[in-house]
């Protein structure tokens, strides 16, 4: 009588599963197991029903203890995998549904969940053929399809993430995870007002704080600045304790021109955790911290990783950025001999500088913190070398072998030159040549930094460093280098030789 009983309670507590009537579920579980303790099919769901009710602990201990009573159950162990996953213990969630494909090779779901678990371990290439592998069994799940998206967007893959991510919703039009994504692989192709429609979508199905806060950041970009306001603010309202909304919404203000406001929310995502280092620079900026000898290096990283798949365009057609060609200009009238054995680009970015640099040295090098930058500048084939580091420390390390380098738009991110420069100088022969840009300040000061989070130098400061780091001052000129919301940025050109 009591196997009947079991049967019959465990069949009633399937279909309260199934209706979402967890309580209910559990409830008869539980008395499944009381009339038989080693009932799998009982033990393994109130696992699940634990994870759904948010106690991945709890569900590990039970789901690992039906998998001791019977193996080999690979839904089982795709269930132990997300509880594990849920846990943060990713090698051992990974193991799960490794055991659960060893059984079902045809498990699409366990595909698919291997595939989001190796995208967390940073295995992107391996995850997207895991996310395939499940597409290939089940081309319908569109689970699959929004989670290759997002793997593509992150192997920098944008196109291909869109295609993706419409793919999802054309088998589930309602599915705000993959209109996230989509909106995310938009915003790389600066694709910004299809990305704030898709932000938008996501919101009317589940207005999630993070989906407010990317939506923010794509008004934002698309110079909506009261629209950005407003989006952050609405992340902040679900989630009072999100330092990086604060941090956005602090940036935004600042843009806003609201000074004080700014202050108050830079000051509010200190206390809730957000980059220390980067806010103390931009509190800097506003002359509310001491200024730092450079920009915070994580800080121009990630600038620059954001800022490269539109940074020639951005840069050279809305603000009228003519660096290069002005270094180019001041540089060649004293190269006596062409070309020059070896020339540094340092802080090459995608590469502007290297049209000018490549006829004038037989090797060329460029070194940059971004490596999305230099993924760009290697697509010019015009380097023989590209290094992906900070630059000044990157120079401690560099014999005296060159005879150029040249640094466009990249003191920006330093305010004592002294380090630079001196290693510049143990770096280039005797006679090379080192031309580089700054922003002038003419307000008394050696260094600052300006309100856009960019140093501004005084022409006597940074010749009289040079002087003092072994170099000759060849040339000095003024000039416009670029354009910033319509107003000439003045500056200096700088020519110096290593004496």
């Amino acid at each position: 009588m009591a196997v009947e009983d079991t049967s019959d309670l465990l069949g009633q507590a399937v279909r309260l599963h199934q209706q979402g009537r967890l309580e209910a579920a559990q409830a008869l579980y539980r008395r499944v197991l009381d009339l038989n303790p080693r009932q799998f099919d009982a033990l393994h769901l109130l696992g699940v029903i634990e994870r759904q009710r948010g106690h991945p602990g709890r569900a590990v201990d039970l789901i690992e203890e039906a998998l001791r009573i019977d193996p080999l159950q690979a839904r089982a162990h795709c269930n132990l995998g997300a509880a594990l996953q849920d846990l943060g213990r990713t090698d051992a969630a990974l193991a799960s549904y490794e055991a659960a494909l060893r059984l079902d090779p045809a498990y699409a779901l366990a595909w698919d969940n291997r595939g989001n678990t190796l995208r967390r371990l940073g295995r992107l290439a391996e995850a997207l053929d895991s996310y395939e592998r499940a597409l290939g069994i089940n081309p319908a799940l569109a689970d699959a399809w929004c989670h290759r998206a997002i793997a593509l967007h992150d192997l920098g893959r944008h196109a291909d993430a869109v295609a993706s991510a419409e793919q999802a919703l054309a088998t589930r039009p309602a599915y705000a995870d993959a209109f996230v994504a989509l909106g995310h692989a938009l915003q790389a192709l600066d694709r910004h007002a299809d990305g704030i429609d898709a932000y938008g979508c996501a919101l009317a199905l589940a207005p999630q704080a993070d989906t407010w806060c990317a939506h923010g950041t794509a008004l934002k970009k698309s110079g909506d600045l009261a629209g950005a306001l407003h989006s952050y603010e609405r992340a902040l309202a679900l989630r009072p304790d999100y330092a990086l909304a604060e941090h956005y919404r602090a940036n935004t203000l600042r843009a806003l021109g609201q000074r004080d406001a700014a202050v108050a929310s830079y000051r509010r995502a200190l206390d809730l955790g957000a980059d220390a280092v980067e806010i103390r620079f931009a509190l800097a900026a506003l002359g509310e911290a001491e200024q730092p000898a450079a920009a915070p290096a994580d800080y121009v990283k990630h600038l620059f990783d954001q800022y490269a798949g539109r940074f020639d365009r951005h840069l050279v057609d809305v603000l009228g950025y003519r660096t290069p060609a002005l270094l180019d200009a001041l540089l060649r009238p004293h190269l006596a001999a062409l070309p020059v054995d070896a020339a540094l680009d340092l802080g090459c970015g995608t590469g502007l500088c290297a049209p000018f640099l490549r006829p004038l040295a037989r090797h060329v090098t460029g070194v940059d913190l971004s490596q999305k930058m230099l993924e760009k500048a290697a697509g010019l084939d015009l380097y023989d070398d590209l290094i992906c580091a900070d630059i000044v420390a990157w120079l401690a390390e560099r014999p005296a072998s060159c005879d150029l380098a040249v640094a466009a738009d990249v003191l920006v991110y330093l305010g004592d030159l002294s380090p630079l420069f001196a290693r510049v100088r143990r770096a280039l022969r005797a006679g090379g040549l080192f031309a580089f840009s700054c922003e002038a300040l003419d307000d008394g000061r050696d260094h600052a930094i300006l309100p856009s989070n960019r140093f501004a130098h005084a022409l006597d400061y940074v010749t009289r460093t040079a002087r003092a780091a072994g170099f000759d001052v060849v040339a000095t000129e003024r000039a416009v280098l670029r354009q910033d919301h319509g107003r000439d940025v003045g500056g200096h050109l700088v020519l110096v030789r290593a004496a």
